[in-house]
């Protein structure tokens, strides 16, 4: 079995079940931030509307990393003979998606600084510490995904036998 094959698929559907999350939760339903509300803070119908578009590209995005990740993990189950164990894919899926925690977090929130975790608190400590929590919790996941997965290496489980 190619372990490898398996945490990859993961990662990448991790990176878009974490994007799925930070959209969803985050933009839509707490509302904390849009992708674009530091820079076109959402004040008039039009930053609205330009806020609401870029968040929905950025769901096109997270939507495309979830089928690849979907489709690997499809090819990666048919191509082996054995599946490794859960808490392999559970530690890839944490993985994937604390890597998007860290890379959405520097790039949008200190490098482009196009929004922040909580846009509505004024620029200071509390801002910052926020976000640096945000990417303290994705390098969490990363290191304890990979925990998961080094724990879970060399151990795989029977496979069910297939009807075709």
């Amino acid at each position: 079995m190619d372990l490898r094959r398996f945490v990859t698929a993961g990662v990448i559907l991790g990176l878009g079940l974490g994007g799925f999350f930070d959209g969803i939760v985050l933009h839509q339903v707490l509302q904390w931030h849009h992708m674009l509300t530091a820079t076109s803070p959402p004040t008039s119908v039009g930053s609205l509307e330009l806020n609401t578009l870029w968040d929905g590209l950025f769901h096109v995005a997270t939507y495309a990393f979830t089928i690849a990740g979907v489709l690997l993990l499809w090819r990666a189950a048919r191509a082996s003979d054995a599946l490794p164990p859960t808490r392999t894919l559970v530690g890839a899926l944490l993985m994937g998606w604390g890597i998007f925690n860290l890379v959405e977090g520097i790039v949008n929130y200190h490098l482009l600084g196009i929004h922040h975790v909580l846009d509505s608190l004024p620029p200071g400590l509390a801002r910052l510490a926020l976000d640096l929590a945000f990417l303290a919790l994705g390098a969490a996941f990363v290191l304890f995904g990979r925990r998961l997965i080094r724990e879970s290496e060399g151990s795989v489980s029977a496979r069910p036998s297939r009807v075709r």
